[in-house]
């Protein structure tokens, strides 16, 4: 469908002279590093529900919660909070969302918090990849062999054939995937308002995972429920600072800053759940931040002279 790649093209291409640039990608970087600490208190919340719950009960507390919080906002005005003259693009969207945090909070039940963040931080390379595939941007082989060295790296997390193997490990891969295209759409879809695509997320979710959850339901402990009750408040907030972020400032300079979400995984996985990354998630980590982090520079500097 053409109307994708004139979509992607337009994303931190525009050259409109009313705005200001820099003010806005630093707004963006900094609604971006607010929203990753609170995704990982989500993250973090989500674990220790899923140590009782069934993943998909868990995604629904999510979605549900923050469909909640956001009828009591926009009230009457949801309706028309809802239109949008990209209804595809937010279908889509909504769909990348979902199937990420599903395919997070599955592996989470079985990895580590740190490892499982480390390999969705596989993203803003795929992002570049995402670029180059759908903008016709030339990616040229330094970039290439920085995105081939981060998926080294997150194979050095999964450990394919090792006796530790863990196949949980390969979900987060996937989300990865999913979570970059989500990245890349809402840039696409950034002239509807973030209280739209905040709308078009929370209903596509809880409806989805409404469908899904009573085949999975378990009668929550009265002990459990403010952890349902946080994480529909934490993914709320995280997510309309995220689509604000990616709104203001182009994706390539603003991804880089999503690693920052490894120190938090790290030290809530520690304090929480007692979980110590071995040397083999630390290096691949490091290895998947080092290359993200020269692909990002080869981007700033193709941005530059071009």
């Amino acid at each position: 469908m053409p109307v994708l790649p004139r979509a992607f093209a337009l994303m931190g291409r525009e050259k409109d002279g009313k705005r200001q640039p820099g003010g806005e990608q630093t707004a963006g970087i900094m609604l971006l590093l607010a929203a990753i600490f609170t995704f990982t208190l989500m993250d973090a919340t989500a674990k220790h529900l899923t140590q009782f719950y069934h993943p998909v009960q868990v995604v629904w507390a999510r979605f549900a919660g923050n469909m909640v919080l956001v009828a009591l906002i926009f009230g009457p005005r949801l309706a028309a909070t809802m239109r949008t003259r990209q209804p595809g693009l937010q279908f889509a969207r909504g769909l990348t969302q979902i199937a990420s945090v599903m395919l997070f909070f599955t592996s989470i039940q079985f990895i580590g918090l740190a490892e499982a963040t480390a390999i969705m931080d596989l993203n803003p390379v795929l992002i570049t990849l995402g670029a180059a595939l759908f903008l016709g941007e030339k990616i040229g082989p330094r970039r290439l062999a920085g995105i081939a060295l981060a998926m080294a790296g997150a194979m050095l997390i999964i450990k394919p054939g090792a006796g530790v193997f863990q196949p949980a490990a390969l979900l987060p891969l996937i989300g990865a995937f999913t979570y970059a295209a989500g990245a890349l759409l809402t840039r696409v879809v950034r002239f509807d308002s973030t209280a739209t695509s905040v709308l078009w997320s929370a209903v596509m979710g809880t409806v989805l995972s409404s469908l899904a959850v009573p085949f999975f339901w378990t009668t929550p402990d009265a002990g459990h429920l403010w952890a349902f009750v946080l994480i529909g408040i934490l993914g709320t907030i995280s997510q309309a600072m995220l689509i604000r972020a990616f709104a203001l400032a182009e994706a390539g300079v603003i991804a880089p800053f999503g690693y920052t979400g490894l120190i938090w995984a790290g030290l809530w996985g520690w304090l929480f759940f007692g979980q110590i990354p071995d040397m083999f998630s630390l290096t691949g980590a490091a290895i998947i931040v080092g290359a993200g982090l020269y692909v990002w520079s080869r981007e700033a500097k193709a941005a530059h002279h071009g």
